[in-house]
């Protein structure tokens, strides 16, 4: 190599998991969409437009800044450092995120055992981080899991062990037993990662019981569960269940939340409720939570106090109930599901069903739909449902360890109209229609080689 060209580094140079299809599903997908913009985008699972002003901003910092001064008691310069300054790396939100806890969600968190993040994508990355102290430990996680988890896995270089969903969720049984093989093969099961409520991307809600249970085999196992809520705020009264970190009695939970699908996607502010206790090098005791803190001071430093106060303005205008004030957004949400399910239905009759293979999961709630198809589901169909049929989705290999052939495909109606909806789904029934067609085809052309045809050729 001549290095008056520049030095270019080889792929043995760089950290093999970059080479890892989970961290490449967002690149894709994302660059997919700017070549099309006119499809139909029924992959992401973004929040409604709609939902949001730009104009309110102003005002909610105003009430923020209000609250600084009024009800802390700070003066004009400890406001302003208050907003404009680095701040404290577990975040300065921690009482209003408490309280709005407590009222929604009944959890009861000491504001000082909780760490404001940037999203809850660092939550997820820092808690890992934290608790996989060696390699023999191992991560489990559901299977299909949320790609955020999958690729701070892959990216810190934790073994991560799948623990499938059944048709009605995850149970406790089966992760009993995939916590009872790693241990009997010397290793160490440290947590259980999960999505409890419209899980991404399956859509399961976990009942009260299936809750229970998973925390007896956490204490039974000596593991904690990490509690990723994403979308708790966005439950009505007909699908509501206690959060596991609100069942939780003995510190065996980590809750992990954002603000992200509730009040503001792009202020990027999301939370860790971390109140387990810790021995820390000195032999004195301190809260999981600090050392939180301590890793995110080498990552981000700390979260945007301007975001911080903008997601403050909002818990302070909705009075900590947070849940109560999004009413009008559960009810978007809740319709879309419903006209997608219905669609479905519609471009999917029993009789298409039953000719094609074709099903679908049923959530009670949440953004997505799974629908199973008989082909394979691969980055090239995604291609091909952009390009020729305009429409967008998630092959849902990205969410499964290991990734692999798939005849599965992920389908989100958050962010779309009534009108996107039905037309979404009329144009994957047309995706689905013609490759389902394809696979008979080359099922039969296969049927009519000679046996030795791939010796004469």
């Amino acid at each position: 190599m001549n290095d008056r060209d520049g030095y270019d580094l080889g792929p043995d140079r760089l950290f093999p998991g970059l080479a890892d299809p989970v961290l490449s599903s967002a690149s894709l997908l994302n660059e997919i969409a700017s070549r099309h913009p006119h499809a139909i985008p029924m992959a992401a699972g973004r929040p409604y437009d709609d939902f949001f002003d730009p104009a309110e901003l102003p005002g909610l910092i105003g009430d923020y800044q209000r609250h600084l001064s009024n009800e802390l008691g700070l003066d004009r310069v400890e406001v302003t450092r208050r907003l404009f300054q680095y701040g404290r790396t577990a975040g300065h939100i921690g009482a209003l995120v408490a309280r709005t806890l407590a009222h929604d969600h009944g959890i009861t968190a000491d504001p000082d055992a909780i760490v404001v993040l940037t999203g809850a994508q660092e939550g997820m990355f820092t808690v890992a981080r934290a608790l996989c102290a060696s390699p023999r430990d191992v991560l489990l996680v559901t299977s299909p899991c949320y790609v955020g988890m999958l690729g701070a896995a892959k990216l810190l270089g934790i073994e991560t062990a799948a623990v499938p969903e059944r048709p009605d969720g995850l149970a406790a049984a089966d992760v009993a037993a995939v916590a009872a093989r790693i241990r009997s093969a010397g290793r160490r099961p440290v947590a259980l990662y999960l999505v409890p409520n419209f899980s991404n991307p399956s859509g399961h809600t976990l009942t009260l019981t299936q809750r229970r249970e998973l925390l007896e085999v956490a204490a039974t196992h000596r593991m904690l569960l990490i509690e990723d809520d994403p979308y708790g705020f966005l439950a009505d009264s007909s699908c509501r269940v206690p959060a596991l970190k609100a069942l939780d009695r003995d510190r065996r939970v980590v809750h992990i939340g954002t603000f992200a699908k509730t009040c503001f996607p792009g202020a990027r502010v999301g939370y860790v409720v971390a109140d387990q206790r810790v021995g820390l090098p000195d032999g004195g005791r301190g809260l999981l939570a600090d050392q939180l803190a301590l890793i995110r001071s080498m990552i981000t430093v700390n979260t945007s106090a301007i975001a911080q106060a903008v997601i403050g303005g909002m818990l302070l205008r909705c009075g900590g109930r947070l849940s109560e004030a999004n009413q009008g957004r559960v009810a978007h949400y809740r319709r879309n599901l419903t006209m997608l399910l219905h669609a479905l239905e519609r471009e999917f009759p029993p009789a298409v069903r039953e000719a094609y293979g074709v099903s679908w999961t049923q959530p009670v709630a949440g953004f997505f739909v799974v629908l199973r198809v008989p082909f394979v589901v691969d980055d090239d169909t995604l291609r091909l449902s952009a390009t020729r049929y305009g429409v967008l989705w998630m092959p849902m290999s990205y969410f499964y360890v290991g990734g692999g052939p798939r005849r599965e495909l992920r389908l989100s109606c958050s962010a779309l109209d009534p009108e996107q909806i039905d037309e979404g789904v009329r144009r994957v029934a047309a995706l689905v229609r013609d490759c389902a067609g394809n696979e008979e085809d080359n099922r039969d052309d296969d049927a009519t080689v000679p046996a030795d045809a791939v010796h004469r050729s």
